[in-house]
């Protein structure tokens, strides 16, 4: 038969867990600051609060039931309270999540409160350098990482675009949808408002962002043409 060994566990002294709270602290809150400055629903203070919360679970898990231990009646395992941190984070970051519509909001900030939750532990662990890694890896992909992203989508990605076209009273939009396809953009919608001696043309494109300024001068060519330009 097998008998499950009780080892005393070690022991921090009040500087140490002081240390690891406050780097705990730290790092969460760079990561907080950062959804903060961009105005999310879970900002500096949640993401600190979660960091150090991961961080004191961690520390209470793997060194909090020591006097146990040393008597000698239960073999402690350190990590069954830090795995339910990984879970139970979920609950949070579900709150955080705002659906509008066909669009979410949010999915973002959920996914930094569950990557400051494993900063936290590593910090609690006394695992700085991963900790210190994973934060400046988010940093970077929050920030430089998100606007080289946007920047290449938005080159090459379609955005649905609102183009005005105004032209005389009983002109038609055949032309301009003609350019518009010769061009490599797809119409989505078509509106026509007469507005006295003028004829405004309302069509809904999609676009890609570079060719989109190509767009209007080929479509400003076209005879009769009175006006033509983009719409936010």
């Amino acid at each position: 038969m097998l008998h499950a060994l009780s080892v005393a566990a070690p022991t921090l002294s009040w500087g140490n867990v002081t240390v690891r709270l406050v780097v705990a602290a730290g790092l969460g809150g760079a990561v907080g600051l950062e959804r903060e400055l961009r105005e999310r629903q879970a900002g500096l203070r949640t993401h600190l609060v979660v960091c150090v919360g991961s961080a004191l679970f961690t520390l209470v898990s793997a060194y909090g039931f020591r006097d146990v231990v040393e008597q000698g009646r239960i073999v402690v395992d350190p990590t069954r309270i830090a795995a339910q941190i990984v879970s139970g984070i979920g609950f949070l970051g579900a709150g955080a999540i705002i659906r509008q519509g066909l669009s979410v909001r949010g999915l973002t900030t959920a996914a930094t409160l569950w990557l400051v939750a494993a900063i936290g532990m590593a910090v609690g662990a006394g695992f700085y350098s991963g900790a210190v890694i994973a934060t400046v890896g988010a940093l970077l992909t929050l920030g430089p990482l998100r606007v080289a992203a946007y920047t290449i989508i938005r080159r090459w990605h379609p955005d649905v675009e609102r183009l005005l076209v105004d032209i005389p009273a009983g002109g038609s939009p055949v032309p301009i949808l003609e350019v518009l396809e010769d061009r490599g953009a797809r119409v989505v919608s078509l509106e026509i408002a007469q507005e006295g001696d003028r004829r405004s043309v309302a069509v809904d494109v999609e676009v890609r962002h570079d060719i989109a300024p190509t767009i209007v001068a080929a479509v400003g060519d076209i005879d009769g043409v009175l006006e033509v330009r983009w719409t936010e």
